[in-house]
């Protein structure tokens, strides 16, 4: 079998590379779990996973791929599974880096309330809480770039996390890597398609194929209900 690196590569490749974001994490004390292990799928979260997985049975998924995280290593079994592949890991595809990881953060509690992290809420244009924006986008369209090589001619799937979904998408799209969080279009759950012409991206759909199973205040641009945690380190 020639290796991947050998085939001819055609301007008329058509690649579809879909970035999804996990599904919903057990996380009672909304904690902003960030990188931290040990954060598994809700009994609804594998729901969602599940229905993501019957949503994709038909299409042409030849490579499936996810961050290292088990929330994403469990959004993605099903569609490996699905279609008879084996399931890869690329780190790159890992939730942002953030100061506030372990702490619960939210408006009027949690980390806000110290003065002490008042010093890492300076420049939201970077951001000074965690990871550059620039950097997330180098190691995400790495991520995209090799899944596409992966499936070319096909489609592939990728499990990644809210915010880096969100700024790759927005530098694809040409738009601003900063922005309010409220605003973001990635439900739990969601699918943000880039389809390539050979090697390069013509157009990026999306799609919430389990939003009937997302909570009402887990969605894009939903306001904060009290007594109701949001998904932090998502």
């Amino acid at each position: 079998m020639s290796d991947l690196t050998s085939l001819p590569k055609s301007d008329e490749d058509i690649t579809v590379v879909h970035l999804m974001r996990h599904g919903e994490v057990h996380n009672p004390d909304g904690v902003l779990y960030g990188r931290r292990a040990g954060y598994h799928l809700s009994e609804l979260g594998r729901q969602m996973a599940d229905r993501v997985a019957e949503h994709l049975a038909d299409r042409d998924i030849t490579h499936v791929v996810a961050s290292p995280l088990e929330r994403a290593q469990e959004t993605a079994a099903p569609i490996a599974t699905t279609h008879g592949l084996g399931l890869a890991t690329d780190a790159r595809l890992i939730e942002a880096e953030n100061v506030f990881e372990g702490k619960t953060f939210g408006v009027g509690d949690g980390a806000l309330k110290k003065p002490a992290n008042w010093k890492h809420l300076t420049n939201p244009f970077k951001p000074s809480w965690g990871e550059p924006y620039v950097e997330q986008v180098v190691r995400m369209m790495g991520a995209l770039d090799a899944a596409k090589d992966a499936a070319r001619g096909h489609e592939a799937v990728c499990v990644s996390h809210q915010l880096p979904i969100w700024i790759v998408r927005s530098f694809v799209e040409k738009r601003r890597l900063w922005h309010d969080p409220r605003r973001r279009q990635c439900t739990l759950a969601s699918l943000t398609s880039f389809t390539y012409r050979g090697d390069k991206i013509v157009s990026v759909g999306y799609s919430e194929p389990a939003l009937d199973l997302v909570p009402v205040h887990l969605r894009a641009g939903a306001k904060p209900v009290p007594g109701k945690a949001k998904a932090f380190g998502a």
